[in-house]
Protein backbone atom coordinates (compact mmCIF):
# COMPACT_ATOMS: atom_id res chain seq x y z
CA UNK A 1 0.00 0.00 0.00
CA UNK A 2 1.41 3.10 -1.04
CA UNK A 3 1.76 6.10 1.33
CA UNK A 4 -1.16 8.18 -0.38
CA UNK A 5 -3.26 5.20 -0.19
CA UNK A 6 -2.83 4.77 3.56
CA UNK A 7 -3.25 8.48 4.16
CA UNK A 8 -6.86 8.26 2.21
CA UNK A 9 -7.53 4.98 4.55
CA UNK A 10 -6.90 6.93 7.64
CA UNK A 11 -8.29 9.79 6.56
CA UNK A 12 -11.94 7.89 6.10
CA UNK A 13 -11.78 6.45 9.41
CA UNK A 14 -11.05 9.39 11.24
CA UNK A 15 -14.20 11.33 9.63
CA UNK A 16 -16.32 8.16 11.57
CA UNK A 17 -17.23 9.05 15.40
CA UNK A 18 -19.21 8.24 18.38
CA UNK A 19 -20.93 4.72 18.98
CA UNK A 20 -21.83 4.35 15.47
CA UNK A 21 -18.79 4.07 14.38
CA UNK A 22 -18.65 0.75 13.62
CA UNK A 23 -21.21 1.21 10.94
CA UNK A 24 -20.47 3.94 9.48
CA UNK A 25 -23.53 5.71 10.02
CA UNK A 26 -25.45 8.58 11.61
CA UNK A 27 -27.01 8.23 14.35
CA UNK A 28 -30.77 9.06 14.26
CA UNK A 29 -32.77 11.71 16.27
CA UNK A 30 -36.35 12.00 16.70
CA UNK A 31 -37.80 15.33 15.18
CA UNK A 32 -39.52 17.39 17.44
CA UNK A 33 -42.84 16.27 15.84
CA UNK A 34 -41.83 12.72 16.46
CA UNK A 35 -41.45 13.74 20.04
CA UNK A 36 -44.48 15.87 21.03
CA UNK A 37 -46.76 14.21 18.25
CA UNK A 38 -45.99 10.87 20.13
CA UNK A 39 -46.75 12.63 23.38
CA UNK A 40 -50.34 14.30 21.90
CA UNK A 41 -51.16 10.57 21.04
CA UNK A 42 -50.51 9.26 24.39
CA UNK A 43 -52.24 11.98 26.71
CA UNK A 44 -55.11 12.22 24.12
CA UNK A 45 -55.18 8.46 23.74
CA UNK A 46 -55.53 8.25 27.92
CA UNK A 47 -58.38 11.40 27.58
CA UNK A 48 -60.40 9.83 24.94
CA UNK A 49 -60.81 6.41 27.07
CA UNK A 50 -61.47 7.89 30.35
CA UNK A 51 -64.35 9.58 29.05
CA UNK A 52 -67.62 7.01 28.85
CA UNK A 53 -70.12 6.51 26.07
CA UNK A 54 -71.67 9.65 24.67
CA UNK A 55 -73.00 11.60 22.16
CA UNK A 56 -72.92 9.72 19.04
CA UNK A 57 -70.80 6.65 20.04
CA UNK A 58 -73.95 4.30 20.31
CA UNK A 59 -74.65 4.97 16.88
CA UNK A 60 -71.41 4.16 15.57
CA UNK A 61 -70.87 1.00 18.07
CA UNK A 62 -74.52 0.07 16.50
CA UNK A 63 -73.16 0.23 13.00
CA UNK A 64 -70.62 -2.28 14.14
CA UNK A 65 -72.97 -4.25 15.65
CA UNK A 66 -75.21 -4.86 12.81
CA UNK A 67 -72.23 -5.77 10.36
CA UNK A 68 -71.03 -8.31 13.13
CA UNK A 69 -74.12 -9.71 12.75
CA UNK A 70 -74.15 -9.50 8.98
CA UNK A 71 -71.31 -8.00 7.08
CA UNK A 72 -72.88 -8.34 3.80
CA UNK A 73 -75.83 -7.32 4.43
CA UNK A 74 -76.83 -5.64 7.73
CA UNK A 75 -79.63 -4.11 9.16
CA UNK A 76 -80.57 -0.76 10.15
CA UNK A 77 -78.03 0.79 12.58
CA UNK A 78 -80.97 1.67 15.73
CA UNK A 79 -84.07 0.07 14.32
CA UNK A 80 -85.05 -3.70 13.06
CA UNK A 81 -85.35 -2.39 9.59
CA UNK A 82 -83.51 -3.55 6.39
CA UNK A 83 -80.15 -1.40 6.15
CA UNK A 84 -79.60 -1.11 2.59
CA UNK A 85 -78.75 1.96 1.28
CA UNK A 86 -77.58 3.47 4.96
CA UNK A 87 -74.36 5.88 4.60
CA UNK A 88 -73.14 4.08 8.04
CA UNK A 89 -71.83 0.91 6.40
CA UNK A 90 -68.70 3.11 4.90
CA UNK A 91 -65.43 1.02 4.50
CA UNK A 92 -64.12 2.61 7.78
CA UNK A 93 -67.08 0.70 9.17
CA UNK A 94 -67.20 -2.28 7.09
CA UNK A 95 -63.41 -2.74 7.99
CA UNK A 96 -64.48 -2.81 11.77
CA UNK A 97 -67.58 -4.88 11.35
CA UNK A 98 -64.74 -7.41 10.21
CA UNK A 99 -62.35 -6.76 13.12
CA UNK A 100 -65.51 -7.51 15.02
CA UNK A 101 -66.57 -10.90 13.83
CA UNK A 102 -62.69 -11.77 14.00
CA UNK A 103 -61.89 -10.99 16.82
CA UNK A 104 -65.72 -11.37 19.59
CA UNK A 105 -65.02 -7.79 20.62
CA UNK A 106 -68.43 -6.20 21.15
CA UNK A 107 -69.44 -3.03 19.07
CA UNK A 108 -68.53 -0.27 21.74
CA UNK A 109 -65.36 -1.73 22.44
CA UNK A 110 -64.05 -1.82 18.23
CA UNK A 111 -65.06 1.84 18.38
CA UNK A 112 -63.32 2.29 21.50
CA UNK A 113 -60.51 1.01 20.07
CA UNK A 114 -60.61 2.83 16.86
CA UNK A 115 -59.82 6.16 19.04
CA UNK A 116 -56.41 5.66 19.34
CA UNK A 117 -55.65 4.27 15.56
CA UNK A 118 -58.01 7.54 14.22
CA UNK A 119 -55.33 9.97 16.03
CA UNK A 120 -52.47 7.84 14.69
CA UNK A 121 -53.66 8.39 11.03
CA UNK A 122 -54.85 12.02 11.79
CA UNK A 123 -51.52 13.40 13.55
CA UNK A 124 -49.24 11.18 10.57
CA UNK A 125 -51.54 12.65 7.82
CA UNK A 126 -51.20 16.46 9.97
CA UNK A 127 -47.02 16.14 9.70
CA UNK A 128 -47.33 15.22 5.79
CA UNK A 129 -49.52 17.78 5.07
CA UNK A 130 -46.99 20.63 7.02
CA UNK A 131 -43.90 19.07 4.93
CA UNK A 132 -45.39 20.46 2.20
CA UNK A 133 -45.95 24.27 2.98
CA UNK A 134 -42.88 24.38 4.90
CA UNK A 135 -39.63 21.99 5.99
CA UNK A 136 -39.32 24.26 9.03
CA UNK A 137 -38.90 21.74 11.81
CA UNK A 138 -40.70 23.25 14.61
CA UNK A 139 -43.95 23.87 12.02
CA UNK A 140 -45.83 20.26 12.59
CA UNK A 141 -45.82 20.86 16.43
CA UNK A 142 -47.00 24.39 16.28
CA UNK A 143 -49.79 23.02 13.61
CA UNK A 144 -51.05 20.71 15.84
CA UNK A 145 -51.54 22.85 18.82
CA UNK A 146 -53.05 25.37 17.04
CA UNK A 147 -55.49 23.15 15.79
CA UNK A 148 -56.28 21.68 19.68
CA UNK A 149 -56.38 24.81 21.44
CA UNK A 150 -57.07 28.27 18.87
CA UNK A 151 -60.74 27.85 18.50
CA UNK A 152 -62.56 30.27 20.87
CA UNK A 153 -64.21 30.48 23.89
CA UNK A 154 -67.65 28.93 23.46
CA UNK A 155 -67.95 25.40 23.38
CA UNK A 156 -67.67 23.58 19.87
CA UNK A 157 -68.47 20.12 20.24
CA UNK A 158 -69.53 18.62 16.92
CA UNK A 159 -67.67 15.65 14.48
CA UNK A 160 -64.98 16.69 12.45
CA UNK A 161 -64.09 19.34 14.91
CA UNK A 162 -60.68 19.16 16.50
CA UNK A 163 -60.50 21.02 19.62
CA UNK A 164 -59.02 19.09 22.59
CA UNK A 165 -62.26 18.93 24.44
CA UNK A 166 -64.21 17.51 21.10
CA UNK A 167 -61.77 15.18 20.83
CA UNK A 168 -62.42 13.66 23.93
CA UNK A 169 -65.87 12.89 22.38
CA UNK A 170 -65.21 12.02 18.51
CA UNK A 171 -61.85 10.67 18.14
CA UNK A 172 -63.42 7.28 17.02
CA UNK A 173 -66.03 8.84 14.60
CA UNK A 174 -65.28 8.05 10.97
CA UNK A 175 -64.78 11.89 10.68
CA UNK A 176 -61.60 11.88 12.50
CA UNK A 177 -60.50 9.45 10.48
CA UNK A 178 -61.68 10.94 7.31
CA UNK A 179 -59.67 14.20 8.47
CA UNK A 180 -56.84 11.97 8.98
CA UNK A 181 -57.44 11.35 5.39
CA UNK A 182 -57.81 14.23 4.08
CA UNK A 183 -54.40 16.00 5.44
CA UNK A 184 -52.55 12.89 3.87
CA UNK A 185 -54.39 13.77 0.56
CA UNK A 186 -53.24 17.46 0.36
CA UNK A 187 -49.68 16.20 1.34
CA UNK A 188 -50.23 14.41 -1.36
CA UNK A 189 -51.65 16.59 -3.69
CA UNK A 190 -48.55 19.58 -2.92
CA UNK A 191 -45.92 17.25 -3.86
CA UNK A 192 -47.92 16.24 -7.13
CA UNK A 193 -48.59 20.06 -7.52
CA UNK A 194 -44.74 20.94 -7.29
CA UNK A 195 -43.63 18.27 -9.04
CA UNK A 196 -41.63 18.65 -12.49
CA UNK A 197 -42.04 15.29 -14.29
CA UNK A 198 -45.28 14.16 -12.36
CA UNK A 199 -46.54 10.83 -13.46
CA UNK A 200 -49.94 10.02 -14.44
CA UNK A 201 -50.38 6.49 -11.62
CA UNK A 202 -49.59 9.18 -8.65
CA UNK A 203 -52.76 11.56 -9.61
CA UNK A 204 -55.17 8.37 -10.34
CA UNK A 205 -53.88 6.94 -6.70
CA UNK A 206 -54.86 10.26 -5.46
CA UNK A 207 -58.23 9.87 -6.81
CA UNK A 208 -58.90 6.54 -5.14
CA UNK A 209 -57.87 8.06 -1.57
CA UNK A 210 -60.35 11.28 -2.21
CA UNK A 211 -63.17 8.41 -3.23
CA UNK A 212 -62.40 6.66 0.37
CA UNK A 213 -62.70 9.84 1.67
CA UNK A 214 -65.59 10.68 0.40
CA UNK A 215 -67.49 7.09 1.55
CA UNK A 216 -66.05 7.58 4.56
CA UNK A 217 -67.70 10.71 5.67
CA UNK A 218 -69.21 12.75 3.02
CA UNK A 219 -69.26 15.75 4.66
CA UNK A 220 -65.84 15.78 5.51
CA UNK A 221 -64.67 14.65 1.35
CA UNK A 222 -66.06 18.27 0.69
CA UNK A 223 -63.14 20.35 2.64
CA UNK A 224 -60.96 17.49 1.65
CA UNK A 225 -61.50 17.99 -2.01
CA UNK A 226 -61.47 21.81 -1.59
CA UNK A 227 -57.72 21.49 -0.36
CA UNK A 228 -56.55 19.13 -3.52
CA UNK A 229 -58.35 21.59 -5.85
CA UNK A 230 -56.40 24.33 -3.90
CA UNK A 231 -53.13 22.56 -4.50
CA UNK A 232 -53.47 22.51 -7.95
CA UNK A 233 -54.83 25.44 -8.36
CA UNK A 234 -51.43 27.00 -6.94
CA UNK A 235 -49.25 24.03 -9.01
CA UNK A 236 -46.27 26.15 -11.13
CA UNK A 237 -47.99 25.01 -14.39
CA UNK A 238 -51.59 24.44 -13.44
CA UNK A 239 -52.98 23.76 -16.83
CA UNK A 240 -49.97 21.71 -18.52
CA UNK A 241 -51.13 18.27 -16.72
CA UNK A 242 -54.72 19.45 -16.22
CA UNK A 243 -55.54 16.06 -17.89
CA UNK A 244 -53.71 14.50 -14.38
CA UNK A 245 -55.90 16.46 -12.27
CA UNK A 246 -59.13 14.98 -14.50
CA UNK A 247 -57.97 11.24 -13.70
CA UNK A 248 -57.98 12.39 -10.00
CA UNK A 249 -61.57 13.49 -10.32
CA UNK A 250 -62.92 10.48 -12.64
CA UNK A 251 -60.55 8.25 -10.33
CA UNK A 252 -62.39 9.60 -7.01
CA UNK A 253 -65.78 9.10 -8.85
CA UNK A 254 -65.32 5.86 -9.60
CA UNK A 255 -64.15 4.67 -6.58
CA UNK A 256 -67.02 6.29 -4.57
CA UNK A 257 -69.83 4.62 -7.62
CA UNK A 258 -68.11 1.24 -6.97
CA UNK A 259 -68.83 0.78 -3.05
CA UNK A 260 -71.49 -1.71 -2.66
CA UNK A 261 -73.50 -0.81 0.52
CA UNK A 262 -74.86 2.44 -0.35
CA UNK A 263 -74.88 5.60 -3.23
CA UNK A 264 -72.85 8.12 -2.00
CA UNK A 265 -74.34 10.36 -4.77
CA UNK A 266 -77.62 10.15 -4.05
CA UNK A 267 -77.47 12.02 -0.49
CA UNK A 268 -76.49 15.79 -3.11
CA UNK A 269 -79.80 17.27 -2.51
CA UNK A 270 -80.93 15.34 0.69
CA UNK A 271 -82.31 17.70 3.75
CA UNK A 272 -83.41 15.51 6.07
CA UNK A 273 -80.39 16.57 8.51
CA UNK A 274 -80.53 19.88 7.62
CA UNK A 275 -82.56 20.87 10.53
CA UNK A 276 -80.21 19.47 12.80
CA UNK A 277 -77.16 21.26 11.64
CA UNK A 278 -78.56 25.10 11.75
CA UNK A 279 -77.20 25.30 15.42
CA UNK A 280 -73.58 24.93 13.94
CA UNK A 281 -74.15 28.63 12.37
CA UNK A 282 -74.84 29.93 16.09
CA UNK A 283 -72.27 32.06 18.20
CA UNK A 284 -70.02 31.48 15.84
CA UNK A 285 -67.52 34.26 16.43
CA UNK A 286 -67.53 32.81 19.88
CA UNK A 287 -66.52 29.77 19.10
CA UNK A 288 -63.80 30.25 16.52
CA UNK A 289 -62.77 33.60 17.20
CA UNK A 290 -59.41 32.71 17.98
CA UNK A 291 -58.45 31.02 15.28
CA UNK A 292 -58.61 34.50 13.74
CA UNK A 293 -55.06 35.25 15.04
CA UNK A 294 -53.97 33.41 11.76
CA UNK A 295 -55.19 35.93 9.69
CA UNK A 296 -52.37 38.38 9.35
CA UNK A 297 -50.24 34.85 8.56
CA UNK A 298 -52.72 34.27 5.80
CA UNK A 299 -52.68 37.85 4.65
CA UNK A 300 -48.99 37.39 4.59
CA UNK A 301 -49.33 34.49 2.60
CA UNK A 302 -51.62 36.10 -0.16
CA UNK A 303 -49.40 38.89 -0.69
CA UNK A 304 -46.31 36.64 -1.29
CA UNK A 305 -48.41 34.69 -3.95
CA UNK A 306 -51.93 34.96 -4.49
CA UNK A 307 -52.37 31.47 -5.55
CA UNK A 308 -51.07 30.27 -2.07
CA UNK A 309 -52.77 26.78 -1.22
CA UNK A 310 -53.82 27.58 2.06
CA UNK A 311 -55.45 31.04 0.71
CA UNK A 312 -57.58 29.22 -1.43
CA UNK A 313 -58.36 26.89 0.86
CA UNK A 314 -59.87 29.23 3.50
CA UNK A 315 -61.52 31.20 0.61
CA UNK A 316 -63.32 28.59 -0.89
CA UNK A 317 -64.30 26.72 2.48
CA UNK A 318 -65.98 29.93 3.62
CA UNK A 319 -67.66 30.14 0.32
CA UNK A 320 -69.42 26.68 1.18
CA UNK A 321 -70.52 27.30 4.57
CA UNK A 322 -72.09 30.58 3.20
CA UNK A 323 -73.39 29.32 0.69
CA UNK A 324 -75.32 26.40 3.59
CA UNK A 325 -76.34 29.45 5.47
CA UNK A 326 -78.26 31.53 2.14
CA UNK A 327 -79.30 27.75 0.75
CA UNK A 328 -80.66 26.20 4.26
CA UNK A 329 -78.77 23.68 3.74
CA UNK A 330 -77.13 23.79 6.80
CA UNK A 331 -75.27 20.69 6.78
CA UNK A 332 -72.50 22.15 5.05
CA UNK A 333 -71.26 24.10 8.11
CA UNK A 334 -70.10 20.46 8.89
CA UNK A 335 -66.66 21.88 7.46
CA UNK A 336 -66.52 24.87 9.54
CA UNK A 337 -63.49 22.74 11.73
CA UNK A 338 -61.83 22.25 8.70
CA UNK A 339 -62.01 25.78 7.65
CA UNK A 340 -59.91 26.79 10.43
CA UNK A 341 -57.32 24.85 9.39
CA UNK A 342 -55.39 27.32 6.82
CA UNK A 343 -55.46 29.91 9.71
CA UNK A 344 -54.27 27.56 12.46
CA UNK A 345 -51.33 26.27 9.87
CA UNK A 346 -50.53 29.38 8.25
CA UNK A 347 -49.72 31.08 11.61
CA UNK A 348 -47.93 27.89 13.17
CA UNK A 349 -45.73 27.98 9.56
CA UNK A 350 -45.13 31.84 10.58
CA UNK A 351 -43.92 30.82 13.95
CA UNK A 352 -41.91 28.32 13.12
CA UNK A 353 -39.56 30.93 10.95
CA UNK A 354 -35.87 30.57 12.42
CA UNK A 355 -34.53 33.34 14.57
CA UNK A 356 -33.87 36.45 14.85
CA UNK A 357 -37.14 37.57 14.73
CA UNK A 358 -38.69 41.02 13.57
CA UNK A 359 -40.42 43.08 16.13
CA UNK A 360 -44.12 42.08 14.48
CA UNK A 361 -43.45 38.46 14.32
CA UNK A 362 -42.24 38.78 18.08
CA UNK A 363 -45.80 40.42 18.97
CA UNK A 364 -47.66 37.94 16.96
CA UNK A 365 -45.93 35.30 18.74
CA UNK A 366 -47.03 37.24 21.94
CA UNK A 367 -50.49 37.64 20.85
CA UNK A 368 -50.73 33.80 20.20
CA UNK A 369 -49.36 32.60 22.83
CA UNK A 370 -51.67 34.64 24.79
CA UNK A 371 -54.60 33.58 22.53
CA UNK A 372 -53.59 30.11 23.29
CA UNK A 373 -53.92 30.42 27.05
CA UNK A 374 -57.07 31.54 26.73
CA UNK A 375 -58.59 28.76 24.88
CA UNK A 376 -56.86 26.44 26.36
CA UNK A 377 -57.61 27.58 30.03
CA UNK A 378 -60.89 28.89 29.72
CA UNK A 379 -62.11 25.85 27.67
CA UNK A 380 -59.86 22.90 26.55
CA UNK A 381 -58.20 22.01 29.67
CA UNK A 382 -60.77 19.66 31.12
CA UNK A 383 -60.42 17.39 28.63
CA UNK A 384 -56.65 16.38 29.80
CA UNK A 385 -56.55 17.28 33.19
CA UNK A 386 -59.06 14.86 35.11
CA UNK A 387 -60.97 16.29 37.60
CA UNK A 388 -59.25 14.38 40.71
CA UNK A 389 -55.92 16.80 39.74
CA UNK A 390 -58.22 19.49 38.61
CA UNK A 391 -57.13 22.76 40.88
CA UNK A 392 -59.61 24.80 39.28
CA UNK A 393 -62.57 23.41 38.12
CA UNK A 394 -62.34 23.17 34.67
CA UNK A 395 -65.17 22.41 32.55
CA UNK A 396 -64.97 18.23 32.11
CA UNK A 397 -65.86 16.28 28.90
CA UNK A 398 -69.84 15.06 29.55
CA UNK A 399 -70.54 11.99 31.57
CA UNK A 400 -73.40 10.15 30.12
CA UNK A 401 -75.27 7.45 32.39
CA UNK A 402 -74.26 4.38 31.35
CA UNK A 403 -77.10 1.55 30.20
CA UNK A 404 -75.56 -2.29 31.78
CA UNK A 405 -78.17 -2.15 34.32
CA UNK A 406 -80.85 -2.31 31.96
CA UNK A 407 -78.96 -4.26 28.62
CA UNK A 408 -77.80 -6.93 31.19
CA UNK A 409 -81.79 -7.85 30.65
CA UNK A 410 -81.96 -7.56 27.17
CA UNK A 411 -81.24 -10.18 24.45
CA UNK A 412 -79.66 -9.17 21.31
CA UNK A 413 -82.22 -8.26 19.17
CA UNK A 414 -84.63 -7.00 21.58
CA UNK A 415 -87.31 -4.01 20.88
CA UNK A 416 -87.10 -1.15 23.18
CA UNK A 417 -89.68 1.96 23.31
CA UNK A 418 -88.72 4.61 24.43
CA UNK A 419 -87.70 8.20 24.13
CA UNK A 420 -85.28 9.29 26.65
CA UNK A 421 -82.50 11.48 25.24
CA UNK A 422 -79.51 9.59 26.06
CA UNK A 423 -80.91 5.59 25.53
CA UNK A 424 -82.00 6.32 22.35
CA UNK A 425 -78.30 7.33 21.50
CA UNK A 426 -77.08 4.53 23.70
CA UNK A 427 -79.10 1.48 23.77
CA UNK A 428 -78.62 0.66 19.96
CA UNK A 429 -74.81 0.12 20.91
CA UNK A 430 -75.39 -3.37 22.84
CA UNK A 431 -77.06 -4.89 20.03
CA UNK A 432 -81.01 -3.58 21.20
CA UNK A 433 -83.67 -2.05 18.98
CA UNK A 434 -85.47 1.13 19.02
CA UNK A 435 -88.94 1.41 17.47
CA UNK A 436 -88.15 4.89 16.00
CA UNK A 437 -84.74 5.73 15.06
CA UNK A 438 -82.89 8.81 16.83
CA UNK A 439 -81.92 10.13 13.58
CA UNK A 440 -82.36 10.04 9.75
CA UNK A 441 -81.21 7.74 7.70
CA UNK A 442 -81.36 7.44 4.23
CA UNK A 443 -82.26 3.67 4.44
CA UNK A 444 -85.44 4.75 5.98
CA UNK A 445 -87.75 6.96 4.98
CA UNK A 446 -88.49 9.91 7.20
CA UNK A 447 -91.85 9.88 6.47
CA UNK A 448 -91.96 6.40 8.30
CA UNK A 449 -89.47 7.51 10.87
CA UNK A 450 -91.44 10.40 11.90
CA UNK A 451 -94.69 7.98 12.14
CA UNK A 452 -92.76 5.70 14.55
CA UNK A 453 -91.71 9.29 16.81
CA UNK A 454 -95.43 9.53 17.10
CA UNK A 455 -96.09 6.07 17.82
CA UNK A 456 -93.70 6.43 20.28
CA UNK A 457 -95.41 9.53 21.66
CA UNK A 458 -98.82 8.45 21.65
CA UNK A 459 -98.08 5.31 23.44
CA UNK A 460 -96.36 7.64 26.46
CA UNK A 461 -99.24 9.92 26.48
CA UNK A 462 -101.30 10.03 29.71
CA UNK A 463 -103.96 9.78 27.47
CA UNK A 464 -103.46 6.86 25.72
CA UNK A 465 -105.67 3.52 26.42
CA UNK A 466 -104.63 -0.19 27.26
CA UNK A 467 -105.89 -1.38 23.71
CA UNK A 468 -104.02 1.35 21.58
CA UNK A 469 -100.87 0.69 23.71
CA UNK A 470 -100.79 -3.23 23.09
CA UNK A 471 -101.59 -2.93 19.43
CA UNK A 472 -98.47 -0.29 19.36
CA UNK A 473 -97.27 -2.89 21.23
CA UNK A 474 -98.01 -5.97 18.83
CA UNK A 475 -97.29 -3.70 15.86
CA UNK A 476 -93.78 -3.52 16.78
CA UNK A 477 -93.06 -6.48 18.31
CA UNK A 478 -91.67 -4.36 21.25
CA UNK A 479 -90.45 -6.28 24.59
CA UNK A 480 -89.17 -3.12 26.44
CA UNK A 481 -90.30 0.22 28.07
CA UNK A 482 -87.67 2.67 29.09
CA UNK A 483 -89.20 5.58 30.90
CA UNK A 484 -87.82 8.65 32.46
CA UNK A 485 -89.20 8.77 36.47
CA UNK A 486 -91.52 10.90 35.23
CA UNK A 487 -93.52 8.96 33.19
CA UNK A 488 -95.89 6.67 34.11
CA UNK A 489 -95.34 3.01 33.62
CA UNK A 490 -98.85 1.13 31.96
CA UNK A 491 -100.58 -1.29 34.40
CA UNK A 492 -99.63 -3.71 32.39
CA UNK A 493 -96.11 -3.35 32.25
CA UNK A 494 -93.92 -5.26 34.68
CA UNK A 495 -90.93 -3.68 36.35
CA UNK A 496 -87.92 -4.83 35.79
CA UNK A 497 -84.95 -2.56 36.96
CA UNK A 498 -84.20 0.81 38.14
CA UNK A 499 -81.12 3.19 37.02
CA UNK A 500 -79.29 4.10 39.95
CA UNK A 501 -78.25 7.51 38.27
CA UNK A 502 -80.93 8.62 36.78
CA UNK A 503 -83.69 6.98 37.97
CA UNK A 504 -85.37 5.69 34.80
CA UNK A 505 -87.25 2.22 34.82
CA UNK A 506 -86.94 -0.86 32.36
CA UNK A 507 -90.27 -2.44 31.92
CA UNK A 508 -90.88 -6.01 30.40
CA UNK A 509 -94.27 -5.49 27.91
CA UNK A 510 -94.08 -8.33 25.42
CA UNK A 511 -92.71 -11.10 23.90
CA UNK A 512 -90.85 -9.40 21.33
CA UNK A 513 -90.39 -11.74 18.91
CA UNK A 514 -87.88 -10.69 16.50
CA UNK A 515 -89.26 -10.59 12.96
CA UNK A 516 -88.76 -8.60 9.97
CA UNK A 517 -90.71 -5.32 10.21
CA UNK A 518 -90.96 -5.01 6.11
CA UNK A 519 -94.36 -5.90 6.78
CA UNK A 520 -95.71 -3.29 9.13
CA UNK A 521 -93.55 -0.45 6.61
Amino acid sequence: MTMATRGVALLTRRQVHGSTALHGRKRWRPSPYVVFGGLFWIVMSLAFWRVPMCCDFGQHAAVVERLKDNLLHPRHPMADLPGAGSPYYSPYAVAQGAFARVTGLAGWEVVKLAGPLNLLVLLTGLGRFVKVLTPRQWAPVLALFAMVVLWGTRMAWWSGYLGLMSMTGNLAYPSTFAIGLAFWAWGWAGSLARTATPRPWSYVGLGALCGVILLVHPISSVAAVIGVVAFAASARHPFRPLWMWAATAVMAAVTAASWPYYSVFSLVGDESVDWIHRQLYTEMPQRFWLALLGLPALALRFRGNRRDPLVLMFVLDCAVVAYGWLSGHYTYGRILGLTLVPLQFALAVELAAPRPWRLWRTALAGVTATGAAIGFFTLQAGAVVPRALDPVGFDQPPRWPGYGWATSHLRAGDIVLTNGYYPTRSLPAYDANLVAPAWPDASLDEDTRNHRLQEVRDYLSPESTRAERKAIVRRYHVRWLLLSPDQKVPEEAVVVAWGPRTGEVLARVGTGARTNMNEHE
